[in-house]
């Protein structure tokens, strides 16, 4: 934990303090910011930062040594009632606290505090605010060897959706079948070939199935894959190392030697949105202008609307990514959610329109690294939809 890094943003913020809370291991952010190992937690601790002075801790006697190692003066507690006068001393002369707390649950990811305990802090006088813009700061920017991890997770990634592309190839020009969970897995093993990791396998979705959006093949519901079929791949991972972080792309194709005019309309459409919302993000960051995430949203989210598909964009424009592959910064989004969080420097996030019509969905997506007075997309760009048999060409 960097205790005097924590307090300066608290200051920059003009908040009197960030109290952390867990039981059960309902924060994992908390350990993450404080720099802890999850113990045995069955009973309420409370950590409380000042903007200024000495930490100070709360923990029941069974098990006080839950926080050992962070600094501040130690309180103890047994019974609900000594807990409350406890806290209520420790947060004596704390006006406004920021806590994991989102208001209305607009950012889940941040919303990990249950309302019971927001009321409690409440009752003691001290309003609660969340700590959506200080979790961004201290989870979300990415060091430089995060920064490295990702890139080299990227070249891994976009081999396996080559790899993916030329398993179709293959097996339709040598009349073999081939199915959407043959390509997942041969997509799976190419990753692992380039000693990457996911927390799940990687998108193979044809046709209609292309249409929805997190929709992943098995052995039982793969569909087999055919000339004439529209074919997207969604694919994430990261290096087995620690602190390493995720690259996250999809790239759609055709299975055939020129991509039919409807598909390569809807692909056009998606692109310009794609495009857009890159194209604000870079012009704030090098203009040194703020941006909130839901301007980004906005900006791909109009471009849809305007060409009449506003109704078959079903979901936020991206999501933060980190060590998880939704990371805890901020969303590009103003349809799921208002988030309203900064786009700040350190930070990288996917930036990922789609159409989603009943017969075949379009998505294109890219990661969108942002660092002191630039952004820029940390992989490869598609462009046109891929025609997969003209690719042997």
């Amino acid at each position: 934990m960097d205790l005097d890094r924590i307090q300066a943003a608290l200051q920059d913020a003009k908040l009197d303090g960030w109290l952390f809370y867990d039981h059960h291991h309902r924060d994992p952010i908390a350990y993450r910011v404080l720099g802890i190992a999850p113990a045995m937690v069955t009973r309420r601790w409370y950590y409380l930062i000042p903007a200024a002075g000495e930490p100070a801790k709360l923990l029941h006697r069974i098990e006080k040594g839950n926080l050992a190692g962070l600094p501040g003066a130690e309180h103890e507690y047994s019974s609900w009632t000594e807990q409350r006068e406890k806290l209520k001393a420790i947060l004596a002369g704390q006006k406004t606290v920021a806590m994991q707390y989102s208001p209305l649950n607009d950012i889940p990811y941040v919303g990990l505090v249950d309302a019971g305990t927001i009321e409690l802090v409440r009752s003691l006088g001290v309003e609660v605010v969340s700590s959506g813009d200080l979790v961004q700061l201290f989870e979300a920017r990415w060091s430089p060897a995060a920064l490295a991890s990702h890139l080299e997770a990227g070249r891994g990634v976009h081999a396996a959706v080559r790899q993916g592309f030329t398993l179709i190839r293959d097996a339709i020009l040598s009349d073999k079948p081939i199915g959407e969970y043959d390509v997942q897995q041969g997509m799976a093993r190419a990753l692992s070939a380039s000693a990457l990791a996911a927390d799940e396998a990687p998108i193979v979705a044809v046709n209609a199935n292309s249409s929805r959006p997190h929709y992943s093949p098995s052995q039982t519901t793969s569909r087999p894959i055919l000339p004439g079929d529209f074919v997207l791949l969604d694919v994430w991972a990261k290096q087995r190392i620690p602190g390493a972080v995720y690259f996250d792309i999809t790239w759609t194709g055709f299975v055939g030697e020129e991509v039919p005019r409807r598909y390569a309309e809807i692909f056009g459409v998606v692109r310009e949105a794609r495009d857009a919302a890159v194209t604000l993000v870079e012009r704030a960051m090098r203009a040194g202008t703020t941006l909130h995430g839901y301007e980004v949203d906005d900006a791909a989210r109009a471009v849809i609307t305007r060409h009449g598909y506003g109704d078959y964009f079903v979901h936020r424009t991206g999501h933060s990514i980190g060590e998880d592959i939704h990371g805890n910064g901020a969303n590009m989004d103003n349809f799921e959610t208002r988030d309203h969080r900064r786009i700040i420097p350190g930070t990288c996030f996917s930036v990922e329109p789609g159409i989603y019509l009943p017969e075949f969905g379009v998505r294109s997506e890219v990661d969108v690294y942002v660092e002191e007075r630039d952004a820029r997309v940390t992989g490869e760009v598609q462009e046109a939809i891929v025609p997969i048999l003209a690719a042997s060409e």
